[in-house]
């Protein structure tokens, strides 16, 4: 048992530093082959969606692009048994990219989901996991996260629902760019067994404009600030397993989505 930190309630934090103008970000690191008890952050221009930094960037033509540019690339987290304390076991703070997350097993308790793709990230891939942690939502949220691959995983508890693709428009002030779209959702397990009356194994779009916040990113002419739709379209979610059978194994609220059970 190969504690990080003695076992003690930790905080991992992979993240951008900024210089002057320009972000130094942190590249090609691996993290394997340990137990932590906390959580895995990787975070560019701020912690989350909200973030000053990222409200700034957002509020101009180009924040996709800028987000990824600054945020942390290329890092993997490989066969580490994460045990939550509360706080979400493993974060992708906007603009991460490349970051695969591999042979981990989720346990704990998260108040929130037990992993998040933020704003703007994209290109990352969860595959061959366990998700088996007490969660206050959805197991795993694609937040304005595009061309993912969720591959192979196990979704062992999930009463608030899988795996849901939308955009959290408007939050903070910051205008969301990217949709979710591209992703892959491929020869997952999902044990539906305490799935709520009101979840799915997978939502495409659970949002669609339907929070209090949507409209604090209004007047700009681009992403949520136009329209606060989840445009959760172009997505593929096939060849997985749900167990027992669901009618609400998969719900499809966008468009030109391929899905096949």
């Amino acid at each position: 048992d190969r504690w990080f930190n003695g076992g003690k309630p930790t905080e991992l934090l992979i993240r951008s530093k900024k210089i002057g103008e320009s972000w130094d970000r942190p590249s090609d690191i691996t993290l394997q082959n340990m137990r932590l008890r906390g959580s895995i952050r990787i975070v560019g221009l701020g912690r989350n969606g909200q973030g000053r930094e990222v409200c700034t960037s957002s509020h101009r033509e180009g924040h996709t692009s800028f987000a990824q540019a600054a945020a942390p690339t290329r890092i993997v987290i490989s066969n580490v048994w994460i045990e939550a304390d509360q706080g979400i076991p493993i974060y992708l703070a906007p603009g991460a990219t490349r970051v695969t997350v591999v042979d981990c097993v989720i346990t704990g308790q998260s108040s929130s989901v037990a992993l998040y793709l933020d704003a703007e990230s994209g290109q990352n891939t969860i595959r061959d996991n366990t998700f088996a942690s007490d969660v206050g939502r959805e197991v795993l949220a694609v937040d304005g996260s595009a061309d993912n691959r969720i591959e192979s995983n196990r979704f062992e508890r999930m009463p608030l629902g899988g795996i849901y693709l939308y955009r959290n428009c408007g939050e903070g002030g910051t205008v969301r760019h990217q949709t979710p779209h591209g992703n892959v959702i491929a020869g997952n397990q999902f044990n539906t067994r305490a799935l709520g009356w009101r979840s799915y194994g997978v939502w495409l779009g659970s949002r669609n404009g339907h929070r209090g916040y949507c409209d604090d990113d209004a007047g700009y002419p681009f992403g949520s600030s136009i329209d606060n739709r989840d445009f959760a379209n172009d997505n593929t979610v096939t060849h997985n397993t749900f167990t027992p059978a669901s009618s609400r194994a998969v719900r499809d609220d966008g468009a030109n989505n391929r899905v096949a059970l």
